[in-house]
């Protein structure tokens, strides 16, 4: 008998010492050499979208610390992301299944309101990129735990700053989930604070949200609006579908210009052969809209769409021109500014193929140009303007 109790005495004092053990971490090779900096070092690397090596500062963070919160939300925000980049779903799920482990682990061991409170805002984020079930939701909770939370000091938010941060990641969530109008409240309380880390991207954002708000003042957006609303850079079959869907261009086009031959209509580019909207590029080729034609391409020796391909602010403005054209039967709008000694912008010269096409579509506000009056015609149109710009046409030319 006294043998069995040695016996178990022995196991218990083991699994005691080995429990003990591993909860102390290593011990750092440097003064920088600490959880908190790695755990800083990781976030940053996480924005920069470098995820890999986010995570060995994580990992390094927990080598030096075992329980330390901030770093195992920080692992959870690389698996939250990664699910992002995951076409398998079951590798997928079990990216996502890691990021709410790790998250609620985090929660579990904070230490503190300032690092409970970078917690619940990292879990927003975590919530936000893993999309688990009613993940908005989830999101809403942790925004809510942490703006509840006092005594939050900035000295003690090494990465986050400040606590705008909530409003700025939870404004990212409900723009992502397509809740514009409270994205749009929330940006706005960080553009109203005291300008700080998170003050620019949330002024960028804003923006955006405040074009898709404007936008849907008058008209309930589709889903493939909504979609293609929040995208940064907007290829030729998001804007082909954008036009079919909430133009309504067959039908909006019938009686006001011949309809093509059926020759023409049954032209098929080969590209667009697979594409979810191939109906609807195919609208778009019948009516032989500028700025969406198809180009003839050396290699493959044919015309193709470039379904994939980004749109450019100029290629916007030749839409909307010929839209304007088309509408209205006035053909000497396509040559009207033509010809002016002076450009009304500093980076689109007189001469420039697509100038009578800007001012056609800023003239009539269809299009914004910065403060300084530049166009920008090379860059990206994102979602947000280029909704904007067919809402502001569809009013203009009483358009339901």
């Amino acid at each position: 008998m006294k043998q069995y109790l040695k016996f178990f005495w022995l196991v218990g004092a083991i699994a005691i010492l080995t429990a003990g053990c591993a909860q102390k971490g290593i011990q750092g090779l440097s003064a920088e050499d600490t959880p908190e900096h790695h755990y800083l070092m990781g976030m940053e690397l996480v924005d920069d979208g470098n995820l890999s090596d986010a995570k060995t500062h994580f990992d390094r963070a927990l080598a030096l610390a075992p329980d330390y919160a901030p770093a195992l939300s920080g692992n959870a925000l690389v698996a939250a992301c990664n699910c992002e980049f995951q076409d398998d779903a079951s590798h997928r799920s079990v990216d996502m299944e890691k990021a709410i482990e790790l998250i609620e682990k985090a929660e579990d061991e904070t230490d503190g309101a300032s690092q409970r409170f970078a917690i619940q805002v990292t879990a927003i984020r975590v919530y936000t990129h893993a999309k688990p079930k009613n993940w908005l939701e989830s999101a809403q909770n942790a925004y809510d735990g942490g703006m509840g939370i006092k005594d939050v000091k900035a000295t003690e938010l090494p990465y986050y700053r400040g606590r705008e941060a909530a409003d700025y990641f939870m404004g990212v969530a409900a723009y992502r989930a397509f809740q514009f109008r409270d994205a749009e409240d929330l940006l706005s309380n960080v553009t109203q604070a005291a300008p700080g880390r998170w003050h620019e991207p949330a002024a960028i954002l804003f923006k955006k949200v405040h074009k898709i708000v404007r936008a849907m003042a008058n008209y309930t957006l589709t889903d493939v609006a909504k979609h293609i609303a929040i995208k940064d850079e907007v290829v030729r079959a998001d804007v082909a579908a954008l036009l079919v869907d909430e133009l309504r261009l067959d039908s909006l086009m019938a009686g006001r210009i011949p309809t093509p031959s059926k020759k023409e209509v049954q032209f098929i580019p080969a590209d667009i052969i697979n594409n979810p909207f191939k109906n609807e590029i195919q609208t778009i080729l019948k009516w032989h809209l500028r700025g969406l034609e198809p180009e003839y391409d050396a290699t493959s020796q044919a015309y193709l769409f470039h379904p994939e391909s980004t749109l450019k602010r100029k290629d916007l403005a030749f839409i909307l021109e010929d839209l304007l054209i088309k509408i209205t039967g006035e053909e000497k709008m396509a040559s009207v500014y033509f010809g002016q000694d002076r450009s009304s912008f500093p980076d689109v010269d007189t001469s420039s193929p697509w100038y009578n096409a800007v001012m056609n579509s800023v003239s009539r506000s269809l299009m914004e140009t910065e403060l300084s009056g530049t166009f920008r015609p090379d860059d990206t149109a994102d979602g947000s303007e280029i909704l904007l710009a067919l809402m502001r046409l569809r009013n203009v030319m009483n358009i339901y």
